[in-house]
């Protein structure tokens, strides 16, 4: 079930966004493909930072931003054997958006801590042996961390508007810095730079996407009501209907 939030309008920067990669005239619609991505949140003398890094000028989507690690699923992913599940609450949050299916939850989930590896050396996870085929994971496997899921919270879910050559159906994850099982000095992709802690405020101010800047306040608020992150909280929505954004509450 979805609960329209009648009076939560989305910021009016998300109407003034301009697409960075434009479809071609008369090009048939692109169906947005499953993504994911990951807040990492460290919370130091009271004050919450969130891991952030900017996209280089070469990539077609989102080019020079500020983002947060994450990309496309890749349905492999959800074969992956894990120290936890996703809390019970969150799954079913989870699923009941758009992943029907335990299996694809899981893999929109463990995509989201595959990149976080990838681009910025941050294995998410818990100390302990772990095997695997996949070549994707195989850092996790030499440095003795299993990934883990339970300490994931669903925060947001955001759909590229139409008329965009690339389209994602992203789902914004958050966890805490302590949920790191190991950091490393290098990372397998170069696709950020500039990559570091910053306030949750300071954030609000770097060049972001107007749907980074919305699911940065939505965090800031909830992590004001709930300073812990409970399971299965609410999630915020956004899509565009009719050419303009609207917001419901998951």
């Amino acid at each position: 079930m979805t609960e329209r939030a009648g009076d939560l309008e989305p910021p009016r920067e998300m109407k003034a966004d301009r697409p960075s990669a434009a479809a071609s005239p008369g090009a048939s619609p692109t169906r947005p493909r499953d993504a994911a991505t990951l807040i990492l949140i460290d919370r130091q003398d009271g004050e919450h930072r969130v891991l952030m890094g900017r996209r280089h000028q070469r990539h077609a989507f989102l080019p020079g931003r500020f983002v947060f690690p994450g990309g496309r699923t890749d349905p492999a992913d959800g074969r992956i054997r894990v120290a936890s599940g996703l809390h019970p609450a969150e799954e079913a949050k989870l699923a009941g958006t758009g992943a029907r299916h335990t299996g694809r939850a899981r893999a929109i989930a463990l995509s989201a801590v595959r990149e976080t590896y990838e681009e910025a050396g941050l294995l998410l996870g818990r100390r302990a042996a772990f095997a695997t085929r996949s070549p994707h994971w195989q850092a996790f496997a030499a440095h003795g961390v299993q990934p883990a899921l339970g300490g994931l919270r669903y925060i947001a879910r955001a759909i590229t508007p139409p008329g965009r050559v690339r389209r994602f159906d992203t789902r914004f994850f958050a966890a805490w810095r302590s949920d790191i099982a190991l950091e490393l000095d290098e990372r397998p992709s170069d696709e950020l730079d500039e990559i570091g802690w910053r306030p949750i405020g300071e954030a609000m101010t770097l060049d972001v996407a107007s749907i980074t800047r919305a699911v940065l306040e939505d965090l800031a608020r909830r992590l004001g009501a709930d300073p812990s992150l409970s399971p299965g909280g609410p999630v915020p929505f956004y899509f565009m209907r009719r050419r303009r954004y609207e917001r419901v509450m998951l």
